[in-house]
């Protein structure tokens, strides 16, 4: 008798994973990076967003089934060297933990505060009161997470929602003025620029991180076969991702129509602060600051937790992830305590730095992310001829690092690297990474033919 087809989800199911998807990766973060864009893009905001689109969720999307048809990220970059795999994984949590995203949500957050508070107080002082105890709210609930659950987990997704319905919708109905030109660097290239902006929400990496998790829910809910997990996955992500593309493009449509009113805006919170005050006054900011306040530290605790977690059973406890719950309680602790410190130092050196020193390490790390997912997908074909792992993913990490090296503290330095097609928008990788998978088709060939 020929054996059934595997098991797929049923439609309730598929619906629960996308809003699951939609809710890993979409954080205060995403709400402040697509007014900015528009804001900058003026006229050029559709043709920027496809860019941002594809790279803030087709590329998260393919991450989640590659890290699903591999089994874990470290598995995935491993097959480049399980060195490679450990170090790699572990700068991805870095950068969607402490060096990045967590001192983000505190500076996000204070952001919003700004317009509330009283003329002459000391921005700098003010900050670093709002960072201290926005931390030490974080560490003790990623202690007690229950408490998160119950209490913010109820209220951050709904409140997210009633904002941007409000936002939107105002700047539907009564727009506050024109779309400007085009500022640099949207003036030319706009839809590479917005890809390139797209590497910002970090949600690449960040699919990579919680890929796992994903994968696991599918199988708790019946679906063992991997393709098919990878399958179920791809249906969730459409969910998922024309949700995040609606939020998105509203947002966008806020920011676009500010170009004219403040045309010097440096981020996307500022932006939103803006709009809901020119809209609905005081109460506008109020509200504003209170959502993105609980948001930031619904983010700021998921990820305080997750990386603390990681590096905990990867480095720290015996056992790794078998060990138990009570061998795991004080190291974790220690490393929540650690990196909330951490970030609360980082943070104080506001939300424009930390978007200014992002760029060059998630540009250190997107090239390589994108093609080893772009690898995992077509595993199959790149696992008979394992010498392309080796050589796509060391020489494109190579090349990255060694420019963005060059572009954060040696501006205008000449590489040999610039001299290649598509170096002018930032992805001379591509064609490295083209160079070296046919590398390693030679390599591979060889290889096999002298152990014939």
């Amino acid at each position: 008798m020929a054996s059934s087809a595997p098991r797929g989800l049923r439609s309730d199911h598929v619906v629960t994973v996308g809003i699951a998807l939609f809710s890993m990766l979409f954080g205060a973060g995403n709400l402040i990076i697509p007014p900015l864009l528009a804001l900058q893009a003026g006229s050029a905001t559709p043709v920027a967003m496809l860019g941002f689109l594809i790279a803030a969720i087709g590329l998260p999307v393919m991450g989640f089934i590659a890290v699903a048809l591999a089994g874990t990220a470290r598995e995935l970059a491993g097959r480049v060297h399980p060195k490679f795999g450990e170090f790699f994984v572990a700068a991805v949590y870095l950068a969607i933990g402490p060096c990045l995203a967590i001192p983000r949500t505190s500076s996000t957050a204070f952001e919003m505060l700004v317009p509330l508070l009283p003329e002459g107080v000391s921005l700098g002082t003010a900050r670093l009161v709002f960072a201290i105890g926005f931390f030490v709210v974080a560490f003790a609930l990623t202690l007690r997470p229950g408490v998160i659950t119950r209490v913010l987990g109820r209220i951050t997704g709904p409140a997210l929602i009633a904002l941007i319905v409000l936002v939107v919708g105002a700047a539907v109905i009564s727009p506050m003025g024109p779309a400007a030109a085009p500022q640099a660097p949207y003036n030319a290239g706009a839809a590479v620029q917005g890809f390139l902006t797209g590497y910002q929400t970090m949600d690449l990496l960040a699919s990579l991180a919680f890929g796992i998790i994903i994968a696991e829910t599918i199988h708790e809910l019946g679906v063992t076969d991997d393709r098919r997990v990878a399958f179920e996955i791809s249906r969730s992500g459409v969910i998922a991702g024309v949700l995040m593309a609606v939020i998105y493009c509203g947002l966008a449509l806020a920011g676009m129509q500010l170009g004219t009113v403040m045309p010097d805006a440096t981020n996307g919170a500022a932006i939103l602060a803006r709009s809901a005050s020119m809209h609905f006054g005081l109460v506008g900011t109020v509200v504003v600051f209170a959502i993105f306040f609980l948001a930031c530290m619904n983010v700021c605790i998921g990820l305080i937790s997750c990386c603390s977690r990681y590096f905990c059973e990867t480095y720290v406890v015996e056992g790794g992830a078998e060990a138990s719950e009570e061998a795991m309680r004080r190291p974790f602790a220690i490393l929540a305590f650690v990196f909330a410190a951490f970030s609360c130092v980082l943070s104080n050196v506001g939300l424009d730095v930390i978007l200014m020193f992002s760029v060059p390490m998630l540009n250190a790390l997107y090239p390589v992310a994108i093609v080893l997912v772009l690898m995992g997908l077509v595993h199959g074909f790149c696992d008979a001829h394992p010498q392309v792992w080796v050589w796509v993913g060391g020489v494109v990490a190579v090349q990255s690092v060694i420019t963005s090296v060059r572009d954060a503290f040696f501006a205008g330095a000449w590489l040999p690297f610039d001299a290649l097609p598509l170096a002018d928008i930032g992805a001379a990788w591509a064609p490295v990474a083209v160079v070296a998978f046919v590398i390693g088709l030679v390599h591979s060939q060889f290889v096999a033919h002298s152990r014939s």
